[in-house]
């Protein structure tokens, strides 16, 4: 701290003991020591006080850095946020719009009634129809059975001549 070696040390304490004389030396001595110490304690103080102050200030620096992230990241959000409220506000109005487009068109105004009169209309006529494909049907089948046949009879077979085995 002061680079004060062995010599000068030696001459401090020669002149300290001629100066104050060796009755009063040792109080001088512990009383200097003390004062010394305290000094010491005072300039370790002020060091550690420096360094929290650093410390803290650092510290400030990243709590500034992490605060304006998060401030850029609820910006970037909230943008998205709007963004996305705005295409779904497009969306609900198109489904309004299409909504009161469909609810105009006088088919879905049309009584129920009509709408079971005409299904039991067609189901009548699909029933009449099928009614008279099976009819048709059975028509062609009665016909004539023996179409594909090549007119070979039974009768026939029993009046070809027979071949004479040799006993």
């Amino acid at each position: 701290m002061f680079d004060i070696g062995f010599t000068e040390l030696m001459i401090i304490a020669i002149v300290g003991l001629v100066v104050i004389g060796p009755e009063r030396l040792p109080k001088v001595a512990r009383t200097v020591g003390h004062m010394l110490g305290r000094l010491q304690r005072y300039v370790g103080d002020v060091k550690s006080d420096i360094q929290r102050e650093m410390h803290l200030e650092d510290l400030k620096k990243l709590q500034k850095e992490m605060t304006d992230s998060a401030r850029d990241l609820e910006n970037g959000l909230r943008t998205q946020a709007a963004s996305v409220k705005a295409d779904l506000d497009d969306t609900a109005k198109a489904v309004n719009s299409a909504a009161a487009g469909v609810s105009e068109d006088p088919r879905i105004d049309a009584p129920l009634d009509e709408a079971q009169a005409a299904l039991k209309d067609a189901e009548r006529a699909i029933a009449q129809t099928v009614a008279d494909d099976i009819a048709a049907g059975h028509a062609a089948a009665s016909r004539d059975d023996n179409q594909l046949d090549l007119g070979l009879d039974a009768d026939t077979a029993a009046t070809a001549p027979k071949k004479e085995s040799k006993a």
